[in-house]
């Protein structure tokens, strides 16, 4: 199917509404296509999406395909049937395979869960039986306004979503995205560890080196790192250094990527690292700037739900963010300095590789297989249209991790990690004054060696000015916020 059969795919498939489809690459330099995509519903709600590719058609397909994601986990998700109980009730009635334990689901430091707290859950299948499994709704959401329960144990994040034009291809589309904020959260950003993959002689694909020429030509220096290899995968993100950046914004650019195969994993980095800039100078830009690649009528007609949703925003998100928005290029640049710190190399070579597979259901078939052969569980919500033209999906992996240091979700992983480099912000036994408790089964503190602890404290020192790299606000908020003030409004 070519590109433009999958792109009439995708438009049949979303519900009535407005949608806009446009490039926001020519606030940049670089000339790779970057597409902002967006669906007025019904109710007037604007859904938004963005998408890159090596063509304008690629981009296309992969705005309309995040788009999809969006837009099916805001009706689906809320349709789903709610079960009311607590754990234990739970496990009482379904059996212990029938219920996921949320101490396995990384939990917040110091987190007052306990099997007697009443809950709020919804219905996952497990991908290898298709059995029916409880987990927290808040799982399965995607943002708060999902959550019909009191007393929700997570903020709910997109991590785990998927599209494709199949069930498998969204299945590893989302599994991939999993692994890849699993193996890079400790890893990178504020607690970069500085290494670098060297591309020197590597036997790279025709696009990976056009795309490494295009960065040489406009004068940007890229770095591709590595945060893991953890299940045999590529895990990988690119930075770069631009002494002209068109926004001061675009040098806290980052792209990120896990793959078996490790020329893809870098490929898709480097598209996403040129989609980081367009994006993050569309979203958080000035709307000056915003206007000139954007269809007339376009900020008039967004700008009132931006004022709507502040009330939802996340307040530190929000205000960091109007923070950088005010900042120079030169201010910026030295913030982020430390994710591009060099610490040592390693060579493309000694990356995993797998053969390569374009087909969506072997594609998938490996990663399934990698998690599987570690001992790892994969839960599929399906949030697709009822008649499946395109398939959608929310993919959790019991025991894999995000957001620990932002929301200080931690779990066995993370700490095995860090204690494995000597951080001094996690350790066993009874926690120090100031710290949290790590919320672990039994089985868990057992291989790790004892209860840990958790130093929410230094995790927050650690991060300071960089939790911009970390969670933004949705687009346009820090300036309508940096407008409101200009003319006496605004949040403080």
């Amino acid at each position: 199917m070519n590109f433009k059969d999958i792109r009439d795919t995708y438009t049949r498939a979303l519900p009535p509404g407005e949608l806009q489809i446009f490039r926001d690459d020519a606030l940049d330099r670089l000339g790779i296509p970057v597409v902002s995509a967006a669906l007025r519903m019904e109710d007037g709600q604007w859904v938004p999406s963005h998408g890159y590719g090596v063509t304008e058609e690629e981009a296309v397909v992969s705005a309309l395909g995040e788009l999809t994601e969006e837009v099916y986990a805001d009706k689906v998700v809320p349709t789903l049937p709610r079960f009311l109980g607590n754990y234990t009730e739970m496990v009482r009635a379904r059996g212990l395979s029938g219920v996921v334990d949320p101490l396995t689901l990384c939990l917040p430091a110091g987190s007052p869960y306990h099997p007697g707290m009443p809950l709020t859950w919804v219905e996952m299948k497990r991908l290898s039986t298709g059995e029916r499994v409880l987990v927290p709704e808040e799982y399965v959401a995607t943002e708060p306004g999902q959550i019909q329960g009191a007393t929700p144990l997570i903020r709910p994040i997109t991590n785990g979503q998927g599209a494709g034009l199949t069930r498998e291809q969204a299945i590893a589309h989302g599994l991939l995205e999993l692994l890849q904020r699993d193996g890079n959260c400790v890893g990178f950003r504020a607690m970069d560890r500085g290494i670098v993959i060297d591309l020197e002689g590597a036997d790279l694909s025709p696009a990976v080196r056009e795309l490494l020429e295009r960065y040489r030509q406009v004068g940007i220096e890229v770095m591709a790192k590595l945060a893991s290899t953890d299940f045999g995968m590529a895990n990988v993100y690119v930075v770069g250094q631009d002494m002209n950046a068109g926004d001061p914004l675009m040098v806290t650019a980052c792209g990120e990527a896990a793959d078996p195969d490790r020329d893809r994993a870098l490929r898709k980095a480097l598209l996403e690292y040129a989609s980081s800039r367009s994006r993050k100078a569309f979203q958080h830009g000035p709307l000056e700037n915003v206007a000139r690649v954007a269809p007339h009528g376009y900020l008039e007609n967004f700008l009132p739900q931006v004022e709507k949703n502040l009330r939802t925003e996340e307040n530190r998100a929000l205000h960091d963010m109007v923070v950088w928005a005010g900042m120079s290029s030169d201010a910026l640049r030295a913030q982020v300095a430390i994710t591009l710190r060099k610490e040592r190399s390693v060579r493309l070579t000694e990356l995993p590789q797998a053969p390569v597979a374009e087909d969506p259901a072997m594609r998938c078939a490996q990663v399934v297989r990698q998690l599987s052969d570690a001992g790892f569980d994969i839960l599929v919500a399906d949030l697709s249209p009822r008649d499946h033209a395109v398939h959608t999906v929310k993919v959790l992996v019991p025991g894999l991790e995000v957001e620990t240091m932002t929301y200080y979700r931690i779990g066995e992983r993370n700490v095995a990690r860090l204690m494995s480099r000597g951080e001094s912000m996690v350790g066993l036994g009874q926690p120090p004054e100031g710290t949290q408790r790590v919320r672990l089964t039994r089985a868990a503190e057992e291989r790790l060696g004892g209860p840990a602890w958790f130093d929410v404290r230094e995790a927050e020192r650690r991060v300071g000015r960089l939790y911009a790299l970390y969670r933004e606000p949705e687009r346009h908020s820090a300036q309508f916020v940096l407008r409101g003030r200009k003319y006496g409004g605004g949040v403080t």
